[in-house]
């Protein structure tokens, strides 16, 4: 049989897609990615992510193994350079955890522990993230959105004017060793993984290449400075973006639900992990797509 008689064979899934109310977000209900998604289908799940900038899949059942043919349909996948919590035996999984075992951190407990862009620090940046939910703390444990195209159209006419055409760099290592959650640390990067995650330069405001519309693309978390300016008019610059771009209008607070998968869009929105108690165990398993470089 073709690839294309077999895609063709793969029956629909009757599945609804529900905006959230706010500036972004959408939840599918009633699809499972455990089972095959027709060319169809993913057409409507792409639509809605390109539309939404985030959509939950609720109750996905799915093995590390089928979030990664799932998230390998959107592109080529990213390894992040903390190989220490990889998924063994599928390094295109990042653990996200604050669980300790014999010792030793098994994932990234303070993962998104400031604003920012997955991956903004690298040349081709990420298209989008996928967090597939393992073990949820009983409180806190949630994850803000902030959409920065609507960040970009409602800037004021002088920050406007104050950006456009200008370059950041970002930097993996601009925040690396603050510490904001009790109880997680990071391990000392290795020469190799610095070599890896060196300074880039990205656009301040960035065209998305699939719809087509401007977002600021600098964060907190890794942009460390504006190109060209002195340094203390950079700072004050990046200050006033950071501010305007986490207004309350432009974010979405997901409440993690059992087995919920969140895929978001790293062009569209920065996000925030919000942190939970040290003593709650919290564990997810997160994918990354490359995308291509930002102009």
């Amino acid at each position: 049989m073709s690839a294309s008689a077999s895609a063709a064979s793969i029956a629909a899934q009757a599945f609804e897609i529900r905006p959230l109310n706010g500036a972004v977000g959408a939840e599918i209900v009633g699809l499972d990615l455990s089972r095959p998604v027709n060319d169809q289908d993913f057409a409507r799940i792409h639509r809605a992510h390109l539309d939404h900038h985030v959509v939950v899949f609720r109750d996905q059942r799915i093995s590390p193994e089928q979030q990664i043919a799932f998230s390998r349909r959107f592109g080529v996948l990213q390894i992040h350079v903390l190989k220490q919590f990889l998924l063994a035996g599928h390094p295109e999984i990042l653990i996200v955890s604050n669980i300790i075992e014999n010792g030793q951190s098994i994932g990234l407990g303070d993962a998104g522990k400031f604003w920012h862009s997955d991956l903004s620090y690298k040349e081709l940046p990420s298209l989008g993230s996928m967090l597939h939910a393992q073990e949820l703390p009983a409180e806190g444990g949630d994850t803000l959105f902030a959409n920065m195209h609507q960040a970009w159209d409602n800037l004021p006419e002088a920050l406007r004017k104050a950006v456009e055409g200008r370059s950041a760099a970002h930097s993996y290592t601009a925040r690396y060793s603050e510490t904001k959650f009790e109880g997680n640390w990071r391990p000392t990067l290795t020469p190799e993984q610095l070599a890896q995650v060196a300074e880039v330069v990205h656009p301040v405001v960035r065209t998305h290449p699939e719809n087509g519309r401007k977002a600021l693309f600098v964060s907190e978390g890794f942009t460390t400075r504006i190109v060209g300016l002195p340094e203390d008019e950079s700072a004050q610059l990046l200050a006033e973006l950071y501010a305007h771009s986490v207004l309350p209008d432009n974010i979405y607070r997901h409440q993690w639900q059992p087995h919920d998968l969140v895929f978001w869009d790293n062009r569209s929105l920065i996000h925030l992990a919000a942190g939970c108690p040290s003593h709650l165990r919290r564990k997810l398993y997160r994918t990354t797509i490359q995308g291509d470089a930002p102009y």
